[in-house]
Parts: C-alpha cells; sequence; structure tokens
C-alpha cells in the first residue's frame, strides 16, 4: 500500500484516546479535518463513548456541543420523515426498507450517531416503483430531474427513481429497487436482500420499519464506496463499515457467514477491498481466516497495487492540510472507474458527453 502518514483525524478515529495528548492548536487542526470529512458530529459521540469528554478544553467543547445539537435535531427530523414516508406507503402493504444512513440511525447502530445524511434511501420491489412513486406523489413527493434524459437514465438503467423532494417539507428520498445499475456488470439478486431484512426494534419494527441484515448492511456500503464514483465522504463511508463489523463482529455468526454472502450476492470483490482498506486505516478487528477467505477475492498485484495508490489518496479528508501530489489525479480517476463499473462503455461514453456538453446547454438556456 502507498506510503502515507496518517492524518490526525484518523489517528483518532482509530484511537480515540488520542485526544488526550492534543494542544489547541492539535484540536483545531481535528476539528477542521474533521468539518471537511462530515465526521464533525461522529467525532463528539465517538470521544462520550470513550468516556473522554471531560478532558476535551472548553474552547472545542463548545464546537463539539454545537454539532451535538445538530446531530441530535438530524435524528429527530429523520424519525418524523421515516414515520410520515411509512404512513404515505402503508397502502402499498410493503415493508419499508431503510438503507444506509436511515437505516443506522433508526436502528440505533453505533454507525448512525452523528452521521449526517441529505436524504432518506428506501429499498421496494422493482414491480411496485409504479405504485411507490404514485402514492409518494399524492402526499406531496414529486422528482427532483425534469429533464428528458435524466428521466429516461434513471428509469431505465439505475436501480432508483429519480430522486423525490417533499414540496412542503423540503426533505429528499431515494427510491431503490436494487443497489447496482441495471447496466452492471455485477447484479446482486434484490429478493435475497428484502428476504433476509429485519424489522427494527420498536413500535416502527412491528409496522414494517426494516433494515437490510447485518451482512448485507456491510456489503451495501462497501458496494455504495467501492463501486461509486464520488470520494468526497469516502472516509466517513469506510469508517461506517468500520463501525458496523465492530458493532455486529461481537457476534461470530457475522464473521463466520460474510464471505459466503457475498458469494451469493456477487459482492467478494467491494467485500475485498472494505476489509482491506477499514483494517489498513482504522485496524479493524477482521479475524485472519476471514481476511485471508476475502483476498481470494482480490485483483492481480498490478491492479492492487494501482488500487492502492488511488484509494489511499481518495480515502483520506479532503482537507488541504490532508493533501498530497496527484490526488486530484486520483479522485478523478476513480470517478471514472466507478461510471465503467456501473454502465458498458458506450452508454458511459454517451452519459458522459450527454453530462458535458449537453446538459450544461440546457441548463443555460432554460
Amino acid at each position: 500500500m502507498t506510503a502515507r502518514a496518517p492524518s490526525l483525524l484518523v489517528e483518532v478515529l482509530s484511537a480515540p484516546g488520542r485526544v488526550r495528548l492534543l494542544d489547541l492548536p492539535g484540536w483545531e487542526r481535528l476539528l477542521r479535518q474533521a468539518n471537511s470529512a462530515n465526521v464533525g458530529a461522529i467525532l463528539v459521540f465517538l470521544l462520550e463513548e470513550h468516556g473522554l469528554l471531560e478532558d476535551v478544553p472548553p474552547q472545542p467543547r463548545e464546537h463539539l456541543e454545537a454539532a451535538r445539537i445538530v446531530a441530535l435535531r438530524h435524528r429527530r427530523l429523520t424519525g418524523y420523515e421515516v414515520e410520515r414516508i411509512r404512513s404515505d406507503l402503508a397502502d402499498l402493504g410493503l415493508p419499508l426498507i431503510l438503507l444506509k444512513g436511515a437505516a443506522y440511525a433508526m436502528a440505533g447502530l453505533p454507525s448512525g450517531r452523528g452521521r449526517l445524511f441529505s436524504d432518506i434511501d428506501i429499498l421496494v420491489p422493482k414491480g411496485s416503483l409504479d405504485d411507490v412513486e404514485s402514492a409518494l406523489m399524492v402526499h406531496g413527493w414529486a422528482s427532483t430531474h425534469h429533464d428528458a434524459y435524466d428521466q429516461r437514465y434513471y428509469r431505465t438503467w439505475m436501480h432508483e427513481l429519480p430522486p423525490m423532494v417533499h414540496l412542503r417539507r423540503g426533505n429528499a428520498i431515494d427510491v431503490h429497487h436494487a443497489i447496482l445499475p441495471e447496466t452492471a456488470p455485477v447484479r446482486p439478486d434484490p429478493a435475497l436482500l428484502r428476504a433476509a431484512a429485519r424489522p427494527i426494534a420498536g413500535e416502527l419494527g412491528a409496522l414494517g420499519v426494516c433494515t437490510l441484515s447485518p451482512h448485507d448492511m456491510f456489503l451495501h456500503s462497501a458496494v455504495h464506496l467501492f463501486f461509486g464514483g464520488e470520494f468526497d465522504q469516502g472516509l466517513r463511508d469506510l469508517f461506517d463499515m468500520h463501525r458496523l463489523a465492530t458493532h455486529f463482529g461481537t457476534d461470530p455468526g457475522f464473521w463466520d457467514g460474510l464471505v459466503a454472502r457475498a458469494v451469493a450476492l456477487e459482492l467478494t470483490r467491494p467485500m475485498f477491498y472494505a476489509l482491506r482498506y477499514a483494517t489498513r486505516t482504522f485496524g479493524t478487528p477482521v479475524p485472519a481466516s476471514v481476511m485471508t477467505a476475502a483476498e481470494a477475492f482480490a485483483p492481480s498485484r498490478l491492479v492492487l497495487a494501482l488500487m492502492d495508490a488511488l484509494f489511499v489518496r481518495a480515502l483520506a479528508p479532503p482537507h488541504p492540510e490532508c493533501a498530497a501530489r496527484f490526488d486530484g489525479a486520483a479522485h478523478f480517476a476513480l470517478y471514472v472507474r466507478g461510471n465503467w463499473l456501473r454502465m458498458p462503455l458506450v452508454l458511459l461514453t454517451r452519459h458522459l458527453f450527454h453530462k458535458a456538453f449537453v446538459s450544461p446547454r440546457a441548463a443555460e438556456a432554460a
């Protein structure tokens, strides 16, 4: 893996007790890096879990407490929005399967504490998309993409409807029918994901609000990051996987079945990358037998050396203090790679041409 000194933020996320050694300039560096990576609120809950908040000097403590207030409000609003969505879709008789940030938050997982996100993601059967979209529209949700090309792009090739926003509340929802696009060479069976989904604890769970299973939650996070093309919040997403693995890994069944589940869902490569970079970045306690089994799905040595060079740059905090040579080139290469993994070359070329030349002209004319 390409040699690069860990940032102060990575050191603290890996070993929170490191904050006891910080002076005020060190705290300023840490908070700037944390805010750039969108983990400022996560940091305060992490320090609280480790009993370290009392060691924080007054000035940075004020910043952390402000982040806590924002995070708690975000959590309350998420709970309210999930309840509204559940009510909007109640007549369809479908379980409401939450994905990513909303799932972590509503299930009360460590990875959801302080995690901020811009929309709520749900998973529904593909055959129910029209009914789900109609029910949401009746209750005030509207598509945000009105361009004819964008509508066709989402509805024909992607794994989700065009994003929707509530006309009164302004909150966003992404309605998924799969976790990878129709055009991707790897197609995890959504029926397997839905069949293994689990109700969350409490009243909402009794009303049909669910999350993916622990294995699927981890693998979805892995495929979202390592099959994607945008890494501005890559460090936060990798920390999600570290927290999920650390939390669920206390159950031996999690590690015993992870590789087999990745094989069943055709997600062995993103699983390998997730375990590789989580252990190397945060010291995630992955059993040696699981790591060895995952390494069977690694790419060739040459490709792996290239991916190490790219990911070590893309997974650093997006702060000038953490910048290094060729970071921009690494982000661009991974952006192209992410799109290439999601669609064939002909479609990708046409899509990138449209976004680069046609969409800007249409926006300017409008």
